[in-house]
């Protein structure tokens, strides 16, 4: 027997579908700015060997590095109530993805701060700029701009990871599809759908990331 569509049994819940997005996107907005700074942070004190928080960095790059996201999520939100510390869903989903996406842009802004030819803070130095001056125009800008597209790309997979968020019961966009799944047991038409969303939402923040790119780190108009 032919199988017959039917995706009005899965649009009659667009709304809940909608909400997800919306959810996953805010997730995504919160963790990249989280992440980012951190990773910033993190990046210079592995690049300028500043100990010991260097090697303390190095540790915590590897371990999350190294280990599945959904494990480190787990831990946040299962493993901590055990030591007392109690997070809502929207809160451990929120850490995991400021640690996973932390460590990650680590290492990613790192090398772009080592490209930094070292000419370029001898002429900072020669031109009396102070200290913030230098690591703003002369350090963290142009080595932004290096790894820009890299750091884009991390940050479209750490909301593609957000899906499994929903095993905390995140209200994300995969926790929506399973709850409309689960309802009128149309699988190929929900998780069709879900899928579009989902590459709609990694084109638009691509293009976003791109547009903050020319903008704000290159300098383009």
């Amino acid at each position: 027997m032919a199988y017959q569509f039917d995706f009005a049994a899965v649009l009659q819940h667009s709304d809940l579908l909608l909400q997800g997005a919306a959810f996953t996107l805010g997730l995504t907005a919160v963790g990249t700015l989280l992440g980012v700074g951190l990773g910033i942070v993190g990046a210079i004190l592995r690049a300028w060997r500043i100990r010991p928080f260097e090697r303390i960095v190095g540790v915590y790059v590897e371990l999350i590095r190294n280990t599945p996201f959904i494990v480190q999520l787990f831990f946040i939100f299962f493993g901590l109530p055990s030591l007392g510390v109690r997070l809502s869903e929207w809160e451990a989903a929120v850490l995991a993805m400021v640690i996973n996406l932390g460590a990650y842009s680590t290492e990613i802004i790192r090398a772009g701060i080592q490209a930094i030819p070292a000419g370029q803070l001898e002429a900072a130095a020669a031109l009396a700029m102070s200290r913030f001056e230098t690591f703003r125009h002369v350090v963290l800008r142009p080595a932004l701009g290096k790894v820009w597209p890299a750091l884009s790309s991390q940050i479209i997979i750490v909301m593609l990871g957000s899906a499994v968020c929903s095993q905390i019961s995140t209200e994300e966009l995969s926790f929506a599809a399973n709850f409309i799944q689960s309802r009128n047991f149309r699988a190929f038409e929900t998780y069709l759908l879900t899928t579009a969303l989902y590459l709609l939402m990694a084109i638009l923040i691509r293009q976003l990331l791109a547009w903050v790119g020319r903008r704000f780190i290159m300098g383009a108009r």
